[in-house]
C-alpha cells in the first residue's frame, strides 16, 4: 500500500511516495498525474504526467522520484539516506506578464539527505532532512508530518497534518528578486530568510484487485510571510492534487 506525498511550494518534495512498510522485493508500475497552482503571479498550473515506479526492497527503495538506501529498516522504524528529484522551478517564458517574463529562471534540482518514519498505535511521523547538491538554490528543506491511516475495507483514508521548512537560500532562490533583476524588470528587490510553511493533506488508496490499487493524495498549504511577502508570488496559499493507479507484481 503507498502513500502520496505532496510537499508545500516544492510540490514534490520531499518524498514523492512514502509507503507503510511492505514486504521485501515488491514492484509496482502505474501512471499518475500531479496537478498543482503555482504560486508565482502571472504563473501558469501546472499538469505533470509522471511514472509510477516503486520498489521495495531489503536494502534500496525506489518511489518514482526519490531513492534511497536503508540504514534501519524494522516494523517501526525506516531510516534511509535520499535521493529526490525536485520538479521545482520558475520559466519566464511561461509568464503572463511582461515583467516577470524578464526575471532569471529559476531550475529544478536533485535533493539529498535523509528520511525517517517512524510507525506506531497513534498515528505514523514521517520526517526528511534534504539539501540541494547541484548547486541550484544551495538550500536546505525539512519536512516533518504526522498521519493517522483509517483502514476502511479496501479503501484506506489518511489525513495528515505538517509543515515545511526552507532555508534562507532555498527561499532566495525560488522566490527571491536580486538587485539586477530589480533594475532590467523594475520588480522590487526581495531577500527573504528562512520560512515555516504549515500543510494539512489527506491521502486515500482503494485496492481495486489483489494487483491494481488506485490513489489520490490532496494537499493544501498556507504560505509563510516570506513567501507571500515575495513580489514574485500573489497568493497566500497553494493547492496541490496528485492522482494515479498502479500494478503490484
Amino acid at each position: 500500500m503507498n502513500y502520496f506525498k505532496l510537499s508545500a511550494l516544492t510540490v514534490i518534495l520531499p518524498c514523492a511516495f512514502t509507503s507503510a512498510l511492505t514486504q521485501a522485493e515488491t514492484l509496482s508500475l502505474g501512471a499518475s498525474v500531479l496537478y498543482a497552482q503555482s504560486p508565482y503571479r502571472g504563473g501558469q498550473d501546472r499538469y505533470l504526467p509522471i511514472p509510477i515506479i516503486n520498489y521495495e526492497g531489503d536494502s534500496f527503495w525506489f518511489r518514482s522520484l526519490q531513492g534511497g538506501y536503508y540504514l534501519w529498516k524494522d516494523q517501526q522504524d525506516q531510516l534511509s539516506l535520499t535521493l529526490v528529484g525536485s520538479p521545482q522551478k520558475y520559466d519566464p517564458k511561461d509568464n503572463d506578464h511582461s515583467d516577470m517574463k524578464a526575471l532569471d529562471k529559476r531550475r529544478m534540482t536533485l535533493m539529498a539527505g535523509a528520511t525517517y518514519r517512524h510507525t506506531a498505535e497513534w498515528g505514523v511521523v514521517r520526517t526528511a532532512l534534504l539539501g540541494d547538491v547541484l548547486n541550484n538554490s544551495n538550500g536546505i528543506i525539512w519536512d516533518l508530518t504526522w498521519l493517522y491511516p483509517v483502514k476502511l475495507g479496501q479503501l484506506t483514508l489518511t489525513p495528515g497534518i505538517g509543515a515545511l521548512w526552507s532555508s534562507a537560500n532555498q527561499n532566495r532562490y525560488y522566490f527571491g528578486v536580486s538587485d539586477h533583476e530589480s533594475t532590467r524588470t523594475g520588480i522590487n528587490s526581495y531577500d527573504p530568510d528562512d520560512s515555516w510553511n504549515p500543510y494539512v493533506e489527506l491521502n486515500a488508496s482503494y485496492q481495486l484487485s489483489t494487483q491494481w490499487n488506485a490513489t489520490v493524495s490532496g494537499r493544501y498549504t498556507r504560505l509563510s510571510s516570506e513567501v507571500k511577502d515575495s513580489p514574485m508570488v500573489d497568493r497566500d496559499d497553494q493547492v496541490s492534487v496528485w492522482t494515479g493507479i498502479s500494478y503490484s507484481f
